[in-house]
């Protein structure tokens, strides 16, 4: 019997030319259905499931057949000479899901920039131009196979030409030869369309005899020879199964008909015109950018396929040779670092650092570091090596402003480096934030995913993104020590290279002072934000994992009561069954499992009349559960890092949120509930340090707001900003029409609402679905804000319109996002990209005003000698450490300082707060 598993390794041998064709449509389709609940898909919303699947299965059929050539071929329409000669062919077929709808661009996308050729004609099916190449190819000496999951494709098996069938999913492939086929049907390739035809095909619509299934069609074949012999012999067939046969003759001629794949399609293209090329790497990865595809081992498998990679014998080529990183290396001896410096990295010209260590909760190590000059030479030195003299030298250089040097993601190695007693000055360059700039939807800025998009070439470093360690690739050196020495230099200059890519990059887009000016002065900020880090009570975070522990213990203690048994309260399928099957409640949104039971299908259950006290009680459970559970899993991460210093050292990202906005992450301190009594007693927690008079907090009021008003000029707003009184109510007064007296809570929880939803590109939709009012009655809500508020109806259309023409959103400072589906065919991705249009702006300049805050801020406190400090960011709020005594001149300060972030036509407001924790603090 034929082995179902594909080999792991190419078989191929010899010389001869291997051909592989796909059948596009029909591998997308198993590509989707196989991750159908992998819930894959961009911001904008648009599904990637099928692409990811599709080339998923691409890259692995290229590693272990390794062909020659290769082309995919796609059906143009559902159209083709089958239905005008039958029109219920395939009409039974359901319509395509929304989900799919629009991937098999995305997969001919991803397929040109890898330079793999497609081919569609119209009139003909995929299967129709997949039969008329494989038969050219095998009479032109090709060895073809075909991968598909039609098995009509079996007709063209011969020892020339293998089908390779999906049989699991898109990762077990059954090879189908003549000898598989016959073992499979007892049939020969060539009469496998016979057998078709008798057997009927439902997917096809294409209907079989009544009576007559697969055992006694190809009884039939073998019997008869063949379709032909069978029919002109038609009264020799016996019993009732011979009368059905005659009687659906006409039926059977022409299945006979539809199923003969076309040999002779007329083609631009022939199999020598699909010899593989290699990949254009930058377009390759400007479509995985765009999908959103993060992981970089996805990236390493179609890397690991690109032709381009290969010489001749079929062995990788060295990189450092290659791919244009060829170096004067030298690793640096003990006592020779100062001249090297001297003579290599004094003068003009960026100089390229990489350093070889770990990083992270605000300190670290350095093993080794390594610098790629500009006249082309490269060294490396082991820190363990360095004496007095080497130390002193490299402290300076690193420190002196003046030395121009270029980092990649350099808050790290400047954390590693400051806890060996060096600063780092002068960095003009940090590639991560390069690209961010230039590409702030990506979502993978590792070194050599920036050196394969923007150079081209092939880098083998890779960054653990959980230690911050710089593992280096040493395989095939004998000296790991000159290996290590060698990967740091090469890292070096690919940073050298990809920074002069960038600065163009940058400076075409008018980014290259967004970067000089905000960017990378924040990044000093950052890491001495999180060298510091923020004292923690650390008795109070263990009072509060017991509280919610207990809490998460008396809800499962209720649930298991209101049902009369235990049950595990995690566990989906026995919701489901206890609360769609023995209570009976209403149906939630179906899923593959059954009906959802996440927190928004529980809230929605507890709302529905008629819900009996029994349920109801469960549902309460079930919800406070998941709420305390939720609150004992943050506590129980701040305890797990709080350092020996007994202080909390968050990371902060700059390179995450399209918008602009910093995250932080191990702990992320952006996930504390803010107006909740749970969320106030974490934020109890954070507490001031020895030493310190208090916590000082300050924030922006109604940033947002002030920006909408600013960019829409909407005198109205503006006046309502003005006037002092209450936003909400003044605003609300005047959609209302009433006085501001009159306004009450729930105009104005209306008007508040509103006023957010449209700086967050909130629909009127989305707005009765917040308000719990009908779709219409938010529509004439919204309109009626814009009779009063017509200037930012204005400008809520003028944003998506330019956006749509020049493909990008702008901030006050010049912060692009770029929104390319604002363009699209595909009518869920360009709503979303449009509500995109209308955030980034408004979200996107409150980001940028706050970093300048903190930039303002921090000089502030550096130049007149101030003893406090800025410990977190947060949202639009800053948390200082006040020094003794400095208060009140602290205070004075930060209000300046964020105050004049930006000149808004609605002025900036700062609220301030000061106690003895973060939320004693709050204001």
């Amino acid at each position: 019997m034929a082995s179902t598993d594909a080999p792991q390794a190419s078989v191929r041998t010899g010389t001869r030319p291997r051909l592989l064709l796909l059948d596009g449509h029909s591998l997308a389709y198993r590509a989707f259905y196989a991750l159908k609940e992998a819930t894959m898909s961009t911001a904008t919303g648009q599904p990637t499931q099928a692409v990811f699947g599709f080339a998923s299965m691409l890259a692995n059929v290229l590693r272990d057949e390794a062909p020659t050539h290769l082309g995919v071929a796609f059906d143009v329409s559902r159209q083709s000479f089958r239905t005008d000669r039958f029109p219920e062919y395939k009409a039974n077929r359901s319509a395509t899901p929304d989900e799919f709808k629009g991937q098999v661009e995305l997969i001919i996308e991803l397929l040109d920039a890898m330079g793999v050729r497609t081919m569609r004609v119209e009139g003909f099916e995929a299967d129709d131009v997949i039969a008329t190449v494989s038969t050219q190819a095998a009479e032109e000496g090709y060895e073809v196979l075909i991968l598909t999951g039609d098995r009509d494709s079996l007709q063209l098996v011969t020892p020339d030409v293998t089908v390779l069938y999906p049989m699991m999913g898109v990762s077990k492939l059954h090879r189908f030869t003549p000898q598989a086929v016959e073992e499979k049907y007892q049939l020969t390739p060539q009469q496998y369309p016979d057998f078709a035809a008798l057997r009927g095909d439902p997917s096809d619509n294409l209907p079989g005899i009544p009576g007559v299934g697969e055992k006694t069609a190809a009884k039939w074949i073998r019997e008869f020879g063949s379709f032909q012999e069978l029919v002109e012999r038609a009264d020799e067939v016996k019993g009732k199964a011979g009368e059905n046969f005659r009687a659906h003759l006409e039926a059977v001629r022409l299945n006979r008909e539809l199923t003969e794949l076309v040999r002779d399609v007329p083609l631009e293209v022939g199999p020598a015109d699909l010899e593989r090329t290699p990949f254009d790497r930058s377009a390759v990865e400007q479509v995985l950018d765009a999908l959103e595809f993060r992981a970089n081992n996805f990236r390493d498998r179609l890397w690991a396929v690109d032709p381009g990679l290969a010489t001749a014998g079929g062995e990788a080529e060295g990189a450092v040779v290659e791919d244009g990183f060829e170096l004067d290396t030298t690793v640096l001896e003990t006592g020779a670092l100062g001249d090297w410096l001297a003579e290599h990295a004094a003068g003009t010209g960026r100089t390229g650092l990489a350093v070889d260590g770990t990083w992270g909760r605000g300190t670290g190590t350095v093993a080794g570091v390594a610098f790629a000059a500009a006249d082309g030479t490269a060294a490396f030195v082991d820190a363990s090596a360095l004496d007095e003299a080497d130390d002193a030298a490299l402290a300076a250089w690193l420190a002196d402003p003046e030395r121009e040097k270029a980092v990649h993601d350099a808050k790290g190695p400047m954390l590693a480096l400051k806890a060996h007693g060096w600063d780092l000055a002068g960095v003009t360059s940090d590639t991560a934030l390069g690209a961010y700039l230039v590409l702030p939807g990506q979502r993978s800025f590792a070194l050599e995913t920036l050196t394969q998009r923007f150079l081209g070439r092939e880098l083998k470093v890779d960054e653990a993104s959980d230690s911050g360690q710089l593992a280096l690739d040493m395989s095939g050196e004998d000296d790991a020590e000159a290996a290590r020495g060698e990967a740091l230099m090469l890292a070096a200059r690919a940073v050298v290279d990809v920074a002069a890519e960038l600065d163009e990059q940058l400076e075409s887009r008018g980014a290259l002072k967004l970067l000089q000016d905000m960017e990378l002065p924040l990044l000093t900020v950052l890491a001495r934000m999180e060298r510091v880090g923020i004292a923690a009570d650390r008795d109070h975070l263990d009072r509060l994992e017991a509280q919610f522990g207990a809490a998460v213990k008396q809800a499962t203690e209720q649930a298991h009561g209101a049902v009369g048994r235990d049950f595990n309260l995690g566990s989906p399928k026995q919701l489901q069954e206890i609360l769609f099957g023995e209570l009976n409640l209403p149906k939630t949104k179906k899923i593959k499992t059954g009906y959802t039971t996440d927190a928004d299908a529980l809230v929605w259950l507890a709302t529905q009349p008629g819900i009996p006290e029994p349920a109801q009680d469960l549902l309460t459970a079930l919800l406070r559960h998941r709420d305390q559970s939720k609150l004992r899993v943050t506590v129980e991460g701040l305890i797990k890092t709080v350092t020996e210093d007994g202080r909390i050292h968050t990371t902060f990202h700059q390179t995450v949120a399209a918008t602009g906005r910093l995250s932080s992450s191990d702990p992320n301190l952006q996930n504390i509930p803010i107006r909740t009594d749970e969320g106030r007693q974490i934020r109890s927690s954070f507490v001031v340090g020895d030493g310190y008079e208090g916590l000082l907090t300050a924030d922006y009021s109604q940033i947002e707001l002030r920006i909408m008003a600013h960019l829409s000029g909407d005198e109205a707003l503006i006046d309502a900003f003005a006037s002092g009184e209450d936003l909400h109510n003044t605003v609300a007064s005047a959609v209302f029409e009433v006085p501001r007296d009159r306004v009450d809570a729930e105009m104005r929880r209306k008007i508040k609402a509103m006023s957010y939803g449209l700086a967050y590109g909130l629909s009127a939709f989305g707005l009765s679905q917040q308000l719990d009012i009908t779709p219409e009655e938010a529509r004439k809500l919204m309109a009626n804000y814009f009779e009063r508020f017509g200037g930012v109806r204005d400008y809520l259309r003028a944003v998506v319109d330019e956006a749509r023409q020049t493909g990008y959103t702008e901030t006050v400072f010049g912060r692009r996002r770029y929104l390319p589906d604002l363009t699209s065919d595909n009518r869920q991705r360009r709503e979303m990209a449009e509500r995109m249009a209308l955030n980034a702006p408004i979200q996107g300049s409150a980001a940028d005003i706050v970093k300048v805050a903190m930039l303002g801020v921090d000089k502030a406190l550096t130049d007149g000698g101030f003893g406090s400090r800025i410990l977190l960011q947060v949202h639009d709020e800053l948390v200082l450490e006040i020094a003794p005594g400095e208060r009140a001149a602290v205070e004075a300060l930060v209000r300046r300082e964020m105050a004049g972030a930006y000149p808004l036509r609605a002025p900036l407001d700062v609220s301030v707060g000061f106690g003895a924790t973060w939320e004693d603090a709050g204001h």
